[in-house]
């Protein structure tokens, strides 16, 4: 028995947004002084030469990533690094801080091994993240930041928002991500849409002196022909790549009692689904676009399934919650196995394999 299993029923008897402020606090004073940064790295950190990936202009030491949401605000990105994860995505961050919708908004479903959450876009704001980051530094591995808008910001306020961010934080970031799929803020217009995104994406480039990687989060829930219709428009924007997926409105097969409870569905209940998007989209590109698989990664397996879907790397929060700071030594352990197992000689070998 780990010292996790021991602890998460006494975490899981708290609201999930306390256990979750609890349990990053916990990760900031861990990741406050280099001893015990040392010693979590020593405790958790795995690396092996087959795990390491080559994409968007950066080595990322293993392809297992936090997503966005966990560490909104950038408060525990050495922390993450330390406990083993290849790279770390913060926010969605917004220009000025916003509360988010009202509590409780983040549910748990144990029976599904899912969660709920309809946060909202809750966070410190721009100015306190970059504050933030000159302070403590970035991680040792690549970061990822992912922009939003403000609840109230018309189509035209949300391109300035995501303008706004992008000028003030990609002075740190290795790659940006644009939010447009999130199904817990106000759906006042079309954020997917092909005009919608190429206004956005054009203002981005215009401001990209440092030609930083530019992707797009998508959601779950539209069908495949929605799909690579959203992908012929992110094609001939030229992005970098697509972040696939973000949380679903389905309930479909759930058994938890606060399935009913609205907002967006992650970790097990989506993982099928959100693999057979990465499916798609890199069936639809040929595998040349690259891809960040996310939705009901937890283990070794789950990512590895995403991988030969043809993702180049993989993220995970409700994993994490679920599986406590091992996680990330234990799928890239797992991947190892299963990459010597199946004759591949390292992770982008093994990227698309069951692809048609």
């Amino acid at each position: 028995m780990t010292l996790y299993s021991r602890v998460r029923p006494l975490a899981f008897a708290l609201p999930p947004e306390t256990a979750h402020d609890l349990g990053k606090r916990a990760l900031r004073a861990a990741q406050s002084t280099r001893p015990t940064r040392w010693a979590l790295r020593r405790a958790y950190r795995y690396d092996h030469p087959a795990l390491e990936v080559d994409l968007l202009g950066h080595q990322f030491p293993n392809p297992v990533g936090v997503a966005a949401g966990f560490d909104k605000n950038a408060e525990v990105t050495h922390a993450l690094e330390a406990l083993g994860f290849g790279f770390a995505e913060i926010g969605t961050v917004t220009p000025y801080p916003q509360v988010g919708n009202e509590r409780p908004r983040l549910f748990r479903l144990r029976e599904d091994e899912g969660m709920i959450n309809r946060m909202g876009f809750n966070g410190q704001g721009m100015e306190r993240v970059k504050a933030r980051l000159e302070t403590d530094g970035v991680p040792d591995v690549p970061l990822g930041v992912n922009v939003g808008k403000m609840n109230t910001s018309s189509e035209e306020e949300a391109i300035e928002d995501y303008r706004r961010v992008f000028d003030r934080l990609s002075p740190f970031a290795d790659y940006v991500v644009v939010n447009v799929s999130c199904p817990n803020t106000p759906d006042s217009f079309d954020e997917s849409s092909p005009e919608h995104l190429r206004a956005v994406f054009e203002t981005l480039e215009a401001e990209n002196d440092r030609d930083l990687p530019l992707l797009v989060k998508i959601g779950p829930d539209a069908p495949a022909d929605s799909v690579r219709e959203l992908v012929d428009v992110v094609v001939d924007l030229e992005l970098d790549g697509i972040v696939a997926t973000n949380t679903s409105t389905s309930r479909e097969g759930l058994d938890s009692p606060e399935r009913d409870e609205w907002g967006g569905l992650s970790g097990k209940p989506i993982e099928d689904r959100s693999t057979e998007v990465v499916r798609t989209i890199a069936e639809h590109t040929d595998g040349n676009l690259p891809i960040v698989g996310v939705g009901g990664v937890d283990s070794a397996g789950s990512a590895y399934a995403k991988i030969r879907a043809g993702a180049s790397l993989v993220q995970l929060y409700t994993g994490f919650v679920y599986g406590g700071p091992a996680t990330a030594s234990r799928i890239n352990r797992g991947l190892v196995t299963l990459l010597e197992r199946d004759g591949f000689r390292s992770v982008e070998e093994a990227v698309g394999a069951d692809l048609e």
